[in-house]
């Protein structure tokens, strides 16, 4: 019994250090960090646009949320500040001088890069990754010409004002960062900064590839991926390229998610796809968003990108880069979707009204 006993203590001692280390690890390596700049497993900034239906902005302010919230909250630093969620998140390469770490790999991607030309040839996708050999973040959004290169220090655009945006954090291991670099070859993004030190470019020969602009032969037009964040959280990475002429939200993500969708995208005067209900799931744009505060917008003052499912059930969210109009048929870009019942819920809130077929 004594035995039995002591197997029982040690095995649990070994538990707990195990958690101890793994936690601890969480909080020195590289990972989204919130308002307070502290270590958390992913957050998401709305940016308000510049005029609401009831007020003029200034076009900085923006609601956070992350897992230990309820809601969204109107954070009290504007998102050209250092000292928000964005800022410390990406200060870990700009204060922290993490672009000219040897142990760092980063890679920054916009097809509206910072000082220089729009670019058509590339996916219409927007982000930055940045990892050690431990963990890192994957930080998607739809702001044009943002971020600014390591070099400049953080800041925001002045014509990120204007319009609606969003930024999507997650924290994830070192190991998932192989099944990212696969989607992010898939939506081919527009490099325009990147750094990959000589001791990973064996073990991220993808990521090697976009470094050095290459691109690689495809199998397929599309990709669907699992991902899993540093804490668990379970996530589906969508991603198409040029050859798969098609809505991404119609043809493929509501059908393969087998569910309704609720579709906030930016859509031009004369190119946007209406509310689709000729498949079995169908895809029903949304016209009004209504955020805490309150604050109304309607979705052509929105450049976000963004998906929820129409009966709570389902509970799909999904994030990304393309918007439901005709162009954007022809472009490569994707989306990140979860189940988690915070983020659809609030989404799902969001939703003042939509259009039906």
């Amino acid at each position: 019994m004594l035995h039995v006993t002591l197997l029982l203590d040690i095995t649990v001692a070994l538990h707990l250090l195990s958690l101890t280390l793994a936690l601890k690890s969480f909080g020195n390596s590289i990972s989204c960090r919130n308002e307070k700049n502290e270590p958390i497993d992913w957050f998401i900034i709305y940016k308000l646009p510049k005029y609401t239906m009831d007020s003029d902005g200034s076009g900085l302010n923006y609601m956070y949320l992350d897992g230990s919230m309820k809601n969204w909250d109107l954070s009290p630093f504007t998102i050209n500040s250092s000292s928000g969620a964005a800022g410390h998140t990406l200060g870990q390469l700009y204060q922290g001088k993490g672009y000219k770490s040897n142990s760092t790999a980063y890679l920054f991607y916009n097809d509206a890069p910072p000082e220089l030309p729009y670019d058509m040839d590339h996916g219409h996708t927007k982000g930055v990754i940045m990892f050690d050999k431990y963990q890192g973040f994957w930080l998607s959004h739809s702001v044009p010409h943002f971020p600014p290169f390591p070099e400049r220090g953080y800041d925001y655009p002045s014509t990120g004002l204007f319009y609606g945006q969003f930024l999507f954090c997650v924290t994830y291991s070192y190991e998932q960062f192989h099944p990212i670099s696969e989607q992010l070859m898939y939506s081919n993004p527009r490099v325009y900064n990147c750094s990959l030190p000589p001791p990973l470019w064996a073990d991220m020969p993808l990521l090697a590839q976009l470094c050095s602009g290459v691109s690689p032969h495809l199998p397929r037009d599309r990709s669907v991926k699992k991902l899993v964040s540093a804490k668990g959280e379970t996530l589906l990475s969508f991603v198409k390229t040029h050859l798969f002429v098609d809505d991404i939200y119609t043809s493929w993500v509501a059908q393969l998610l087998d569910s309704d969708l609720l579709a906030e995208t930016w859509q031009r005067p004369g190119h946007e796809l209406f509310s689709n209900c000729s498949l079995r799931r169908h895809v029903l744009n949304v016209s009004g968003i209504r955020l805490p505060g309150p604050f109304y917008f309607h979705s052509r003052y929105d450049h976000s990108k963004w998906c929820v499912s129409l009966k709570p059930q389902d509970r799909w969210v999904c994030l990304g880069d393309l918007n439901r109009e005709r162009g954007q048929a022809w472009r490569d870009g994707g989306l990140v979707c979860t189940q988690n019942t915070l983020i659809y819920a609030v989404f799902r809130r969001a939703i003042y009204s939509f259009f039906k077929c």
